[in-house]
């Protein structure tokens, strides 16, 4: 557990004061007069000034950090800006950074529970319904585990990538589903899951729950397979009646809603045979991105004791 201000006093207080310290400096202030406005030793400054002091590109090359120096340099240069207008400016740049900037990135990489919520816990502050997104983005990471743990399932990704996404309760378009950007591939005999969940991460998958949802909306989840007639065999023999569908994506979404209230309910497994230019896709649905991806392991490892 890590505190942004963790972050502003570790990082960015550091570089703030050394690019003060040395832009001062080049201005012609001696040490001493830099280290009155910093509020800091002559010792200090020496090290800041000798490049001693470690610093954070992430904030130095920030144009906004860049602009916010270059105006307190110039106040207490011309003493036009006191130290109580200087600390406006730099709460100013803080506040900005932890707003989806810098600091926000760092603390997303020192507490990855974070990852993909875009530091929501920072502006908002403690929020219930920040709950359910953090709940989703929990069970993709897990699904996405379990996927690539199961060996079994490489030669079952698409030559396009899989997926696995989760809705939010009562979602109202792609940017409410989870997956994973860039997709999963199979790669030299494993699955390589590329990147962290994030919201608005899938195109495909993401319309294809929607549509499952806007029928059943226990059905929240769904992972996408190459077509194989034995893992459809597989669903059969556990009493799954897979639903094919056009394999076109022109209105998808409400084809496949018409197709689930034709038949009545969302079925755990849908697929289509392919068309020119487009991959024979299965999907699998469950209650969650765990329960979808387990079941698709299952399938998969019947499919293969079977063959």
């Amino acid at each position: 557990m890590r505190l942004p201000s963790e972050i502003v006093v570790d990082r960015f207080l550091p570089t703030a004061r050394a690019m003060l310290a040395t832009e001062l400096a080049d201005r012609g202030l001696t040490q001493q007069e830099i280290a009155d406005h910093l509020g800091v030793t002559q010792a200090a400054v020496s090290k800041y000034v000798g490049g001693e002091v470690t610093t954070e590109k992430r904030f130095s090359e920030e144009p906004r950090m860049q602009s916010a120096v270059d105006r307190i340099a110039t106040g207490f240069t011309e003493e036009s800006m006191d130290a109580y207008e200087a600390l406006g400016e730099l709460l100013a740049v803080i506040r900005a950074f932890e707003d989806r900037g810098p600091i926000c990135e760092i603390h997303e990489e020192e507490v990855p529970a974070l990852a993909g919520l875009g530091c929501d816990l920072c502006v908002r502050g403690y929020d219930e319904s920040v709950a359910d997104e953090r709940a989703v983005l929990s069970a993709v990471r897990k699904a996405t585990r379990l996927l690539a743990d199961a060996s079994v399932m490489v030669g079952y990704v698409p030559n396009v990538g899989t997926n696995v996404g989760m809705a939010l309760p009562e979602p109202d378009d792609e940017l409410d589903v989870a997956a994973v950007p860039g997709r999963v591939h199979a790669m030299r005999g494993r699955i390589d899951v590329p990147a962290n969940p994030e919201f608005g991460g899938s195109e495909h998958v993401a319309r294809t729950i929607l549509a499952a949802n806007s029928v059943d909306a226990s059905v929240r989840a769904a992972l996408n397979l190459s077509t194989d007639e034995a893992v459809l065999d597989a669903a059969r023999d556990r009493g799954i009646d897979p639903l094919a569908f056009d394999a076109g994506y022109d209105d998808r979404p409400e084809r496949l809603e018409s197709a689930f209230r034709e038949r009545g309910a969302v079925p755990p497994v849908i697929y289509h045979e392919g068309a020119f230019g487009i991959e024979p896709i299965t999907y699998v649905f469950g209650t969650d991105a765990v329960a979808a991806t387990r079941l698709a392991i299952e399938l998969v490892a019947n499919a293969e004791d079977g063959s």
